[in-house]
């Protein structure tokens, strides 16, 4: 899934890029995390068991209308910043495991490919979670999102392409995964990364951003956590 910009692109990348050079370099701190994961620990008793943790990096954490967006489902916000996949899995005892839950959805990948990770790191990362999070909760469903396209990071598209595939290839196989496509949504009828869905940026999403992006996550979730819990109620 090859996408060709708008022209619009290279206003938003020259702004960006001059504040995003140091990012690129920056390497995984999770310990600047520390304040953020600690404020998620101190209302952890307030959240309820057994609901969906959706954790990763700022796509989740700036999204405010997400519990009201996903209902009827219960979810428990859990992203932060600009994190990475190895930050979720330095934290992952702290975000995911305290709450039971019965799903984890995923999105990490955008800043990881911005600075310049390996698709293989990223998703050798990912497989660590995953097992963390089987090791202590071997039946909850983990749903892992596409990277998504965005204005601000056409450069490095390719490698988020390269980043989704392995994605969709761990995914395979094992019927508690699931791979989620936040990327296609995004995208025209002629292939070009929407304009209007983005803050100022070029990179977060605006209201419309997250109607597209909630729209595509709830679906995928309705219907396969409908599934297991209609096969639990008939104690199958």
């Amino acid at each position: 899934m090859k996408i060709r910009y708008a022209s619009a692109c290279a206003a938003v990348m020259l702004v960006v890029g001059l504040v995003s050079t140091a990012t690129a370099q920056r390497t995984s701190d999770p310990s600047r995390w520390a304040d953020a994961i600690a404020a998620f620990d101190a209302n952890a008793a307030s959240r309820p068991s057994g609901a969906i943790v959706l954790t990763g990096s700022s796509s989740f954490a700036r999204w405010r209308t997400m519990e009201a967006d996903l209902a009827p489902l219960t979810v428990v916000p859990r992203g932060f910043g600009g994190s990475t996949m190895a930050d979720v899995l330095h934290y992952v005892d702290r975000l995911v495991l305290p709450y039971k839950p019965r799903a984890v959805v995923i999105y990490e990948g955008d800043n990881d490919t911005f600075s310049a990770v390996s698709p293989e790191t990223i998703v050798t990362q990912l497989r660590a979670i995953i097992s963390k999070i089987h090791a202590a909760l071997p039946d909850t469903r983990v749903y892992v999102l596409a990277v998504k396209p965005s204005l601000a990071r056409v450069k490095v598209w390719d490698r988020a392409q390269e980043t989704t595939d392995l994605y969709k290839e761990l995914v395979a196989g094992d019927d508690r995964l699931h791979f989620i496509d936040v990327a296609t949504p995004l995208l025209k009828a002629d292939g070009t990364v929407m304009d209007d869905v983005f803050v100022d940026d070029g990179l977060h999403l605006n209201d419309k951003g997250n109607r597209i992006w909630a729209t595509a996550i709830k679906s995928i979730l309705m219907a396969i956590e409908a599934e297991f819990e209609m096969v639990k109620a008939s104690g199958q």
